[in-house]
């Protein structure tokens, strides 16, 4: 059963230019310890950035450590780890990249996180990597994603599942003296920051394998008056699908924000193969066409939201370690809200079901024939594309 915390304060972060300077600051006022796990953490600017923050703090003593996937970071420089090792930063590599021409399905068990734990006082989560919002050839508007900042009880939770991943990560690399020595400090005892009731949720292979979609399942089977849901990678299974769809035939508005601009050709088309259903079932579906759509939020009759990493995909919710904030407060949820808004207002288009039926038959047959082949290869050999979206 997942434990609500109440007492805390929950702050939105929205892109890049909100999260990082936050991120900094607080890496740099780091008095004891560091967890920062990240899918993606790219040699550019704001890697550059973030890796002198870091190096900062365990130049001065603090305990900093740095878990990096196999994959989505296989392309950071050995001399930027060296760099960072140098410093006395502690850096791991989470499941070393494996050929995706391997047919094995641990290949894509990957970790997915975008976690910051400070001083076990202060922590970061949400779909953010550690890479500039402005990464893509071309792209004339900042990729559009969510964090959160999290002061209060909550940050202990949030803590002693970074600790377990790394203890984890340790003992994969046979380095059991390394953790053995370190975090032998008590527990700070919880402080009160706010008043914000909260939930800390994972997606792993042991215990929690479906907290995150149960979640969601939950509280769009609760929902009475409106549905708002942002998200990169959306191709649920059925049981989600029908929860939509249930919704909106008891007259409950869903709202989908989705990707509109072409960035996986495979992701793309496949996520398009169920408009249809949706469109026949009076949801209204958007597409996000101002940037790159990375968020993975929504909120809920105005109350429910979450933030996080995790995609509706199969990828994040059969296979990936995930993790999401949710959030059961009006003023944080509404704040949520007028963003994602904003968004549709200003830079998506509606998906007309009149327009959607005329569209040329090869196109829709593209996007179902594209849907089954990524739910195929994720169930049977798992499915990594060349590229990797985060």
């Amino acid at each position: 059963m997942t434990e609500i915390y109440s007492d805390n304060r929950i702050t939105l972060l929205h892109n890049g230019d909100a999260y990082f300077p936050v991120l900094e600051e607080a890496l740099d006022r780091a008095e004891h310890g560091i967890f920062l796990e990240t899918y993606i953490f790219e040699n550019d600017h704001t890697g550059r950035r973030i890796a002198e923050a870091l190096r900062r703090a365990a130049l001065r003593g603090v305990k900093t450590h740095l878990l990096i996937d196999g994959f989505g970071s296989n392309g950071l420089p050995e001399t930027m780890i060296d760099y960072l090792e140098q410093a006395g930063v502690m850096v791991l590599m989470f499941r070393p990249h494996i050929s995706p021409w391997t047919l094995r399905r641990r290949r894509l068990r990957r970790l997915h996180r975008k976690i910051v734990v400070v001083d076990r006082r202060l922590a970061f989560v949400g779909g953010m990597n550690i890479i500039d919002d402005m990464e893509i050839p071309g792209q004339d508007s900042p990729r559009y994603d969510y964090a959160v900042s999290v002061e209060g009880p909550l940050v202990k939770e949030i803590y002693a599942s970074s600790r377990r991943l790394w203890a984890r990560a340790v003992w994969s690399h046979r380095l059991h003296l390394v953790w053995n020595r370190d975090h032998q400090r008590p527990d700070p005892p919880p402080e009160s920051a706010g008043h914000m009731r909260s939930a800390f949720l994972v997606r792993d292979n042991f215990r929690h394998r479906r907290d995150i979609e149960n979640a969601y399942l939950r509280a769009i089977e609760q929902a009475q008056s409106e549905i708002i849901l942002a998200n990169a990678y959306f191709f649920p299974g059925l049981n989600f699908r029908h929860a939509l769809m249930a919704a909106a035939g008891r007259g409950v508005r869903v709202v989908l924000l989705l990707q509109g601009k072409i960035e996986y050709r495979l992701a793309h088309y496949a996520s398009r193969a169920l408009f249809g259903n949706f469109l026949d079932a009076g949801i209204e579906v958007y597409e996000y066409h101002q940037g790159i759509l990375h968020a993975k939020v929504a909120v809920i009759d105005e109350h429910w939201a979450t933030v996080g990493s995790s995609n509706l995909d199969p990828f994040s919710l059969l296979l990936a370690l995930e993790a999401n904030i949710v959030v059961d407060d009006r003023n944080f949820a509404t704040a949520l809200k007028d963003s994602l808004g904003q968004a549709i207002n200003a830079g998506a288009r509606r998906v007309f079901e009149n327009n959607w039926r005329s569209q040329p038959i090869m196109l829709r047959l593209l996007c179902w024939l594209s849907y089954g082949l990524i739910r195929f290869m994720t169930g049977i050999a798992g499915y990594a594309p060349t590229s990797r979206p985060g």
